[in-house]
């Protein structure tokens, strides 16, 4: 007896209850390392201190770190950089106190080198930054640099000068650490930095320091350790600090009235390889009539660096600062005929202080094509800013009806980036469209038509791909006009788009809209989705192999599929009662990061290669959870009193008895 009793206790599993929260686990921030030899996540425990904890792709344990997160692996694989915060108890009682928030202790930098395990932490950062695809450098913001003391304290009292505080005004400094020699480079009073997407430079601006280091903007090519001043300006602001690509050019946006003017008189400036000085581009002399350079419009230029795309802005409304507060009207007056609904405008009047529309500079000639305009406000580049002309659009004259429609309908024209020529292509159409990856074609979904459509822009001429065919949601059971599946992408040359019907993947072909179907989901209720693994992909290769993402509607079962576009045959890599996440593929590797859960079992971090064969389970989040009485969950299937078939899931606990009878909780939603 006494040992019935014994086990009897010893087997009792404990009942869920709200404290078990704060021990519970939620994996955060998990990535893999280029190579894929290497995976990082953070776990965080109810509202508690996040735990960083890095492991190899055996799920060997590498490193650990308590209050660590937002992890990244540096491009080359050596190095993991990331975040150390305080004490979340700490910071609590210290706000308690009424603590100021420029005493609150700040966050410390974590690099760990993966080679030698070696940990480096850099303390009291404001920022930091590293390249993404260049490795062996990092740049982070400090608040103030701690000087050496000295013996001499007489001559240091007679020496000492009143210095700048460091501050948001007049910047924070600036460390560039060399990874591999551990060699620090600084740079004081720095306000904004930027490093170059594949070239090896950074491009910072500072207030300067003393005479020897002006206030400026400044350009360190790290490969020759050469700094350059590319423009100096004694009170300048600078705004949109940004590389070309290769680091060969450098866009900014400077305001060098140090007076309290409302009409901020911004400059537009380009530094090229070679210039001595950046050299101004657009200024309110050269724009257009009525309009001023942005410093809130992006910045950037074209993939192949023939162009300099920026923001142009209307003028704000001067405000009379002459009057006082009793002799200002605050009067708020609409009418019923508005685009926007009042309570809109007021939501939004933030957004539209900062409006700008999108103008591009060509540098081979320096003549500059306002784009975007009050009659077609919304731009969208095509082919990477390489070709000659560009999307615009507007929704103006329909927005009013969109009020009681539910829907907003746009039109669309073609505008030149050598000269501006405006040619409207389409009208009133519902649903957002979108260019090719080349270009070669205006495509989109009309939700009004359920149709996808598909303009030439060679040849003038609209085409609709899926007229009367269901390319739509077939189940949609609102009072609203149904929405697409989507589309995978685009082929090479954009020769075929990719849509997606229910169930299947289809081949289109955007000139004729003839099609092929690549998967055969309807016949078995199976949902076939492409995952993109690399997130700069721009076009679908005809001759590789696609990853799809399978998910059955009667079984409820998901998976991995690899199709073969080739030759049209596919295999099921991997399938079973579980919700599975989007892979997430090392950038050089072969090796993928994913995730399965259920009802029963959480989402630990998986690793495999791309044929999910061989896997390592590489987190344990919650290991506890086998404590607890839990429960088990079952498909049901019923007939409604309409007759309409459904189907629900049953989670019944993991001790269930099924001579007893129990509460039940029901709980249905709609589509």
């Amino acid at each position: 007896l006494l040992i019935l009793l014994s086990f009897t206790a010893f087997a009792q599993k404990k009942v869920l209850d709200h404290k078990d929260f704060d021990i519970w686990n939620v994996i955060k921030n998990q990535t893999i390392s280029p190579d894929g030899n290497y995976i990082m996540y953070s776990l965080e425990k109810g509202e508690k201190d996040n735990f960083l904890k890095i492991k190899d792709e055996k799920s060997n344990l590498i490193f650990s770190h308590e209050r660590a997160e937002k992890g990244q692996f540096t491009n080359n694989s050596k190095y993991a950089i990331f975040t150390i915060k305080a004490w979340k108890d700490s910071i609590a009682e210290m706000q308690r106190r009424k603590v100021k928030k420029n005493k609150m202790p700040k966050d410390t930098l974590g690099v760990y080198n993966l080679a030698n395990n070696s940990l480096l932490k850099y303390s009291d950062i404001k920022s930091y930054k590293f390249p993404n695809e260049w490795s062996g450098f990092v740049a982070f913001q400090i608040d103030e640099i701690k000087a050496a003391t000295s013996k001499k304290k007489d001559t240091a009292k007679k020496d000492k000068k009143k210095l700048k505080k460091v501050g948001k005004d007049n910047g924070y400094h600036l460390i560039l650490n060399d990874l591999d020699l551990t060699r620090l480079d600084t740079f004081k009073y720095v306000t904004n930095y930027s490093f170059a997407k594949k070239g090896k430079k950074l491009a910072f601006s500072t207030t300067g320091d003393d005479a020897d280091f002006k206030a400026g903007v400044y350009v360190y090519d790290i490969e020759k350790k050469q700094l350059s001043s590319v423009f100096n300006s004694e009170k300048g602001k600078y705004f949109q600090l940004n590389f070309s690509e290769t680091g060969n050019k450098l866009g900014f946006i400077v305001d060098t009235d140090s007076t309290k003017v409302q009409i901020r008189p911004n400059e537009l400036y380009l530094w090229k390889e070679g210039d001595s000085n950046a050299k101004k581009m657009a200024d309110s002399k050269t724009a257009p009539k009525g309009f001023l350079v942005s410093s809130n419009g992006t910045l950037s230029f074209s993939k192949d660096e023939s162009k300099l795309f920026f923001g142009l802005a209307k003028p704000p409304i001067v405000k009379d600062t002459t009057l006082i507060d009793s002799e200002i009207v605050n009067v708020e007056v609409w009418t019923y005929d508005e685009p926007r609904l009042y309570t809109v405008q007021e939501l939004q009047v933030g957004r539209d202080k900062k409006k700008s529309y999108q103008t591009v500079i060509n540098l081979t000639n320096s003549k500059l094509v306002q784009l975007g305009t009050e009659a077609y406000p919304s731009t969208q580049i095509i082919n990477e800013g390489n070709v000659n002309n560009a999307l615009v659009s507007t929704s103006l004259p329909y927005q009013l009806e969109s009020q009681w429609k539910g829907a907003t309908a746009s039109d669309y024209a073609l505008v030149s980036t050598s000269n501006g020529t405006t040619k409207p292509i389409l009208t009133n159409v519902t649903g957002r469209l979108r260019t090719s990856p080349q270009g070669s074609y205006v495509f989109g979904y009309n939700s009004v038509d359920k149709t996808w459509i598909s303009y030439s822009v060679a040849d003038a001429k609209l085409v609709e791909l899926t007229k009367n065919e269901i390319f739509y949601d077939e189940l949609n059971d609102s009072p609203r006009d149904p929405s697409s599946y989507g589309t995978a992408g685009w082929t090479n040359n954009d020769a075929f788009v990719l849509i997606y019907d229910r169930f299947d993947i289809w081949k289109v072909n955007p000139k004729t809209g003839a099609k092929n179907r690549l998967t055969k989901g309807r016949e078995s209720n199976t949902v076939y989705r492409y995952i993109k693994l690399d997130n700069e992909e721009r076009f679908i290769d005809e001759e590789g192999h696609l990853l799809l993402s399978t998910f059955n509607e009667i079984t409820k079962e998901a998976g991995y599929y690899d199709l073969n576009l080739k030759n049209g045959k596919g295999k099921q890599l991997l399938e079973g009662p579980y919700s599975y996440s989007r892979p997430l593929k090392a950038k050089n590797g072969e090796n993928v990061l994913f995730t399965r859960e259920s009802f029963i079992e959480f989402p630990n971090l998986r690793v495999s290669t791309i044929n999910f064969k061989n896997e390592s389970v590489i987190s344990d989040a919650n290991p506890q959870q086998k404590e607890y009485n839990w429960g088990t969950a079952e498909l049901v299937n019923w007939s409604s009193l309409d007759g309409i078939e459904l189907t629900g899931m049953l989670i019944k606990p993991e001790n269930f008895d099924p001579n007893k009878k129990y509460p039940k909780l029901v709980n249905f939603y709609e589509k």
